[in-house]
């Protein structure tokens, strides 16, 4: 199995870049990961709704670009379908006894996915209606794929 993180924008803080490299680790018993980090776009202060529009525009096609072809598209979404952590493991157990060998997670940057990712997404993801900065979001991100292998495997982990 191949998990790709599609992320815009690079992790500046040490202890975001710790936990990501811990869940990396860990995940290396279950899957090829692999982090794709696309650089963001400088956003001025007070832009208007067509200058936010363009930035994410501008994201999206490096989003794009970073895309492997093969991969079941998840779009990271304040307004996607929500999943409790069994139901995530259920969902990536279907996709993978499903034929899908390769998923790809897409988390945008502070304004979000534009309408081009979103269309090209075969799904669209949320982990809570709360806004997450996009760096910490990696780290929960690859915490709970790391918790649905574990429970694909019938293996404990802590509630």
């Amino acid at each position: 199995m191949k998990i790709t993180v599609v992320a815009v924008g690079k992790i500046k803080e040490k202890f975001y870049t710790q936990a990501i490299e811990e869940y990396t680790k860990r995940l290396s018993r279950y899957c090829k990961l692999q982090i794709v980090q696309v650089q963001d776009e400088k956003t001025p202060d007070e832009a208007s709704e067509r200058e936010e529009t363009q930035i994410k525009d501008r994201e999206g096609d490096k989003i794009l670009r970073a895309l492997p072809e093969d991969a079941y598209v998840i779009a990271l979404a304040i307004n996607g379908k929500t999943y409790d952590s069994p139901g995530l493991a259920r969902h990536m157990e279907q996709l993978m006894t499903g034929g899908r060998s390769h998923i790809a997670f897409v988390i945008g940057g502070s304004l979000g996915l534009s309408d081009q990712v979103l269309s090209r997404a075969d799904e669209k993801l949320s982990f809570s209606a709360l806004t997450f900065p996009h760096q910490l979001m990696r780290v929960i991100l690859l915490e709970q794929v790391y918790r649905s292998f574990r429970i694909i495997n019938h293996e404990p982990y802590h509630k």
